[in-house]
């Protein structure tokens, strides 16, 4: 691949990795990366967020954290230092163009009518097509100058959590404009740094919509700096499985879930006869499993009518879990953290007002924790309208990816870090060396059919067990069989621990697949 001009967007966990692939394959491609620093979602998070994968399992498989990392969950600094590390360690630093932003890109040289008759992916079934066409991309620098760049393939590692924020939309006059305070997001909160979030919080009152990770951190640090005197308010629209940990009564709850035995209680995509039966047959094992971890669980959140409606096993499916901030109970026993539940919300004057309430929730601050719009940023990286309408699917689909990494119908171009796992760096690992391995001609892709009916497969089983949340792309309670595909087109053994015993109870990570070398 020496020869082969690559370009990566995004310099995060997946581009990181990315590129230190393709560098050990003599290829050196090119970061674009619009921050002035790697980290990517990394970068821009509250002090007081860490990792919600235990470190062992957040890990890349030939880079350790150093010694003097010890906490379970470690924090934004500690990450940052981390990844910095990888970089520097293994030369990625050289490659990345801080400050550059990826504008849009066009698949130019064959036109759209024979791309989208092609049975083969780019024509041929390898990466780089049947060399005719490539990719022309528009990229702006930090002083605002647009450059053009053309590439024979395109690395899109640009994440889901970050870029295009998802704000609630709300009827005319009750939505941020009737408000006289001030509206932000997530986003534009961790963009200010810790610093100035604490001084603009500071003796305000304060809400926060949302109940997941950004949420929480942000009602923490708010409830840090105000205390009871102006207690922070967390709008709740859906109760979730806030843990403190992953041991319930004792028991790692991987053992229950994230392991080869586990999987035989569900139906896999691709599955045979025999494992359809036994994952049948076993399902009543897997609800009562899920239920000795929520009778754990839910001791605290019950005092607050705060469990969940739906199981601990569908939140693990669609990746919808978190864990607890520091003394979350705890405020909210003193009431430095109020909870209010509402589906429905607008504002007025004085603040917002809940669905059933007559009184408004006054407020000066309403922070929005509802997360991004992933399907979106993806989107509007083409400029073609055809690639547009096909490229993360419809509202009734999940993001046809095949592997998670590749769209069957849009040639020399890969997407990495949208799907998410319970431990994305080390299966953002897997992916990369898949990648980078079918990249180096280490084999074809199946026909552009055969990848549609797998991606149809997949979508079967998320929306089987994720609800309404199937477009997550989770495959978090599926990591092995998962990995393991990826393992069979490489060529490698998917078995990858020692004994019949093992492989069946103990939880892979990333030390499993530190000596894996395609072949």
């Amino acid at each position: 691949m020496e020869n082969k001009r690559v370009a990566i967007a995004g310099a995060g966990v997946s581009g990181l990795a990315a590129c230190k692939h393709l560098l050990e394959r003599g290829c050196r491609p090119i970061v674009f990366e619009a921050d002035t620093v790697l980290g990517g979602v990394w970068v821009h998070t509250p002090e007081c967020t860490s990792l919600q994968t235990p470190r062992p399992l957040y890990q890349y498989s030939d880079f350790p954290w150093p010694d003097s990392v010890t906490e379970v969950f470690p924090d934004h600094r500690q990450v940052m230092d981390y990844l910095g590390a990888y970089a520097r360690h293994f030369g990625v630093l050289d490659c990345i163009r801080f400050g550059h932003r990826v504008l849009g890109m066009e698949y130019v040289g064959v036109d759209e009518e024979t791309v989208a008759a092609w049975e083969a992916w780019g024509g041929s079934g390898g990466a780089f097509g049947s060399g005719d066409g490539e990719w022309r991309l528009e990229v702006a620098n930090s002083d605002g100058h647009v450059e053009t760049h053309i590439v024979d393939f395109v690395v899109l590692c640009i994440g889901r959590f970050s870029g295009v924020p998802n704000i609630p939309t709300f009827p005319a006059g009750k939505g941020r404009e009737a408000f006289d305070g001030q509206v932000i997001h997530s986003m534009d909160y961790s963009k200010m740094g810790s610093k100035k979030a604490k001084e603009m919080m500071q003796g305000k009152r304060v809400t926060v919509v949302g109940y997941l990770k950004s949420a929480l951190d942000i009602a923490a640090e708010c409830a840090e700096v105000n205390g009871t005197e102006q207690p922070c308010t967390m709008i709740v629209r859906t109760k979730h499985w806030i843990i403190p940990d992953y041991y319930a009564w004792g028991v790692h709850i991987s053992k229950l879930y994230l392991n080869r035995f586990a999987e035989l209680l569900i139906h896999k995509p691709g599955e045979g006869f025999l494992l359809s039966l036994l994952a049948t047959t076993l399902t009543p094992l897997r609800w009562i499993f899920s239920k000795f971890a929520e009778s754990y669980y839910s001791i605290p959140m019950k005092k607050y009518d705060m469990v969940p409606d739906h199981s601990l096993f569908e939140a693990l499916v669609t990746c919808l879990i978190a864990i607890t901030p520091k003394d979350h109970y705890k405020r909210l026993e003193e009431g430095s953290i109020v909870l209010k539940k509402s589906r429905t919300f607008t504002f007025c004057n004085e603040g917002v007002l809940l669905e059933g309430e007559a009184s408004p929730t006054k407020s000066d601050i309403v922070i929005f924790g509802t997360g991004y719009k992933g399907d979106q940023k993806i989107n509007d990286m083409f400029k073609s309208e055809y690639f547009r309408s096909i490229a993360v699917g419809s509202t009734s689909t999940t993001v046809p990816l095949y592997r998670e990494c590749i769209h069957p119908k849009i040639p020399q171009l890969a997407v990495i870090g949208y799907s998410e796992s319970l431990a994305n760096l080390y299966t953002t690992e897997l992916r990369v060396k898949w990648l980078t391995h079918f990249m180096d001609g280490g084999f074809r892709l199946p026909s552009i059919g055969a990848m549609q009916k797998d991606v149809l497969e997949w979508e079967k089983f998320m929306k089987r067990y994720s609800r309404g949340y199937f477009r997550r792309s989770c495959i978090g309670i599926l990591n092995i069989w998962y990995n393991d595909q990826l393992c069979k087109d490489m060529g490698c053994n998917p078995r990858r621990k020692k004994g019949f015993f093992a492989e069946l109870s103990e939880v892979y990570g990333p030390g499993d697949y530190a000596n894996l070398h395609p072949k």
